[in-house]
């Protein structure tokens, strides 16, 4: 029997078509309901700060702890356009420092404090919550990108709290995540192993 291969170091990995990208966010309540009602993300959500949206629901899932968390019982599954993503991703920088793509620090700085979105690479979780030794990606929006990804991104929530307990006890299948298919100058924006 062939050993699993691991994925590369930092692959966007999720579930999408041709037009849309499933993106996972966990809110309290109000502003759940709320979004459901409108089909996009209205008041009480906040235009004016940073929202971070996670293309792996397992590392959603550890994030929120299984919808335990406060203000974070309930889980959202977003279609977003996938013009809509890698738009975000193509005005993106770091939320660190990398001496591969930035000369210093301080042009690091005014990068990101030019960017209406940030990305980051954590470690991916499995069903139990513990690290593997890949990345996974997270991508906050602020600014400009919040609005854009309210009026014009998304397509469609669905709220998915009532499934996870079966899916945390295996019951249910986990979402079918694939490598993303990112354009190289994106991949390069956001340091992705390609």
């Amino acid at each position: 029997m062939d050993a699993p291969v691991t994925p590369p170091a930092r692959q966007v990995r999720a579930v999408f078509d041709a037009e849309s990208i499933i993106v996972y966010q966990a809110y309290g309540h109000e502003i759940a309901d709320a979004a459901l009602a409108a089909g996009t993300f209205v008041a009480p959500f906040s235009m004016n700060r940073m929202t971070w949206i996670k293309p792996s629901f397992l590392w959603m899932m550890y994030r929120c702890g299984w919808a335990s968390k406060p203000g974070q019982e309930r889980v959202l599954a977003i279609r977003m356009s996938r013009t809509g993503f890698e738009d975000a991703l193509a005005e993106s920088c770091l939320s660190h420092f990398d001496p591969t793509l930035y000369p210093d620090r301080e042009t690091w700085r005014r990068a990101l404090a030019d960017c209406p979105v940030r990305v980051q690479w954590d470690p991916e979780r499995t069903l139990s919550g513990q690290p593997l030794p890949y990345r996974s990606l997270q991508v906050g929006l602020s600014g400009s990108a919040v609005t854009r990804y309210a009026t014009k991104w998304v397509r469609s929530i669905e709220d998915i709290t009532d499934t996870l307990e079966r899916r945390r006890h295996g019951l249910d299948r986990l979402p079918d995540e694939r490598p993303y298919p990112l354009p190289v100058t994106v991949a390069e924006r956001i340091s992705a192993t390609v």
